[in-house]
């Protein structure tokens, strides 16, 4: 359920299905740095950070109204963003779906009068580690085939939990 407060951290995200969990937290075995907990891992669709609490009817609507998702992400790469010393996994050429499934939301969000956060071009990826010096020393491994089912809104709780508001189907 919701917290009763001012303000919300938010995002949209898919979420895994245990078994895609599992085989994550699998391939965080080649990544240095400070690994993020099995519970928390996620592909981040778009960030909304601290929203005001009479703005989620309106990004609830918008998440009723996105269509159906199914589609099936092969995560077959790691990754390494520089700069905020992440480490990821994550496909190596995201389907179609998944761009336009992202692309939607944005103009849904954007329609809607949301600023949502991507920190530039959209490159879906799981993040596997903070801190991390380096790229996972990794580069061959058995793809993690993750078979979407839905879209969710998900609130960033004051103690570090992500807590899934709602999701599609």
């Amino acid at each position: 359920m919701i917290a009763n407060q001012p303000a919300h951290k938010l995002f949209f995200a898919l979420w895994p299905d245990p078994a895609a969990r599992q085989a994550l937290v699998r391939l965080q075995q080649a990544v240095r740095g400070r690994l993020i907990p099995p519970e928390k891992l996620h592909l981040t669709m778009a960030f909304l950070g601290r929203q005001p609490a009479q703005s989620l009817p309106v990004l609830l609507e918008i998440l009723e109204g996105m269509p159906a998702v199914a589609l099936r992400l092969s995560i077959d790469c790691y990754g390494y963003f520089k700069r905020p010393q992440i480490a990821w996994a994550g496909p190596s050429a995201p389907p179609a779906a998944l761009l336009a499934l992202q692309s939607g939301l944005m103009e849904r969000l954007v329609a809607a009068g949301f600023s949502a956060a991507t920190h530039g071009e959209f490159r879906p990826h799981i993040t596997l580690a903070r801190e991390a010096n380096e790229a996972p020393g990794e580069f061959g491994f058995e793809p993690v085939v993750w078979n979407v089912s839905g879209l969710s809104l998900v609130e960033s709780m004051s103690d570090g939990r992500y807590l899934p508001i709602a999701q599609t189907r």
